[in-house]
């Protein structure tokens, strides 16, 4: 009996069509693997990308298995880790978004309270720049535009507030301390904008403010004396001498009781430095 045999081109071509079908068997099922797996299986592979840094898997992982299976327990927990996925895949405003959701819909969840640190986090984080957050130059946040500082404090406020045996709260009241700090700096920073340009009443408003609010701050003392020069300023000098008075009782080593010209404006030469918090 004879064998017929293909010519060698057609066997080619043959070839290329079997193995570009196999190829296209083999990616397809690669691409619909997350629409595949039982739930367990697809948080299994979610929380492994997580854990092996691969932050942009990880959070396509867990939007399909929200999106696939809309309830229950492996839901819940997916959107908490998804919202940690894209916070530390650097997009904040997907994290916020996540978790904001996750705390409305669920806000008796065992797990609110992470929900309310993680928040916090992302506001705490979205501040600074991340040449500024790498050389910690405090100075230059406190300069910076306060809203999600702000937010950040009320997150770790409310999780201290709510749950203050929590597991995060310790690190929440931590942050919240340096926050406030930032915040009364920042005030402080405007007040002696305010000062230095003679517009008095501005800077005592803005220095009764840090008095009033953040009263624990180390920035109290320079408050007190920026409120004692723009009362000076305003000739007010009853306020002043009693207000000075206040400021050589609770802070007697405040440079301003020494040198009556405190603060001192900055000098050209340190605003024309690259991050010296100057401008």
């Amino acid at each position: 009996m004879r064998v017929t045999k293909l010519p060698a081109f057609k066997f080619f071509v043959v070839l290329a069509i079997a193995l570009s079908m196999s190829a296209c068997s083999m990616f397809h099922h690669k691409r619909d693997t997350n629409d595949t797996l039982p739930v367990d299986k697809l948080y299994a592979k979610a929380h492994d990308s997580m854990e092996h840094a691969d932050y942009s898997a990880a959070s396509k992982a867990y939007q399909r298995l929200i999106a696939r299976f809309p309830s229950g327990d492996f839901n819940e927990q997916a959107q908490l880790d998804l919202a940690y996925s894209q916070y530390k895949d650097n997009q904040p405003d997907d994290a916020y978004s996540t978790i904001n959701r996750f705390i409305k819909t669920y806000p008796t969840h065992k797990h609110v309270d992470y929900a309310y640190y993680l928040r916090g986090l992302i506001n705490f984080d979205r501040t600074g720049g991340a040449i500024e957050r790498l050389l910690q130059r405090d100075e230059s946040q406190s300069r910076r535009d306060q809203g999600f500082n702000l937010k950040s404090f009320d997150d770790f406020s409310e999780l201290s507030r709510r749950f203050p045996d929590s597991a995060y709260a310790a690190d929440a009241r931590q942050r919240m301390i340096y926050l406030r700090n930032v915040l009364a700096q920042f005030e402080i920073n405007v007040a002696e904008y305010y000062l230095r340009n003679k517009a008095y009443i501005a800077s005592a408003d803005r220095a009764q403010y840090v008095i009033e609010h953040y009263q624990q701050a180390p920035q109290t003392g320079d408050a007190l004396a920026i409120l004692t020069r723009s009362y000076l300023g305003m000739d007010q000098k009853t306020l002043a001498d009693q207000t000075r008075q206040v400021l050589a009782m609770n802070y007697p080593d405040h440079p301003y009781l020494k040198d009556p010209k405190w603060p001192h404006s900055p000098s050209l030469i340190r605003k024309m430095i690259p991050f010296s918090g100057h401008h």
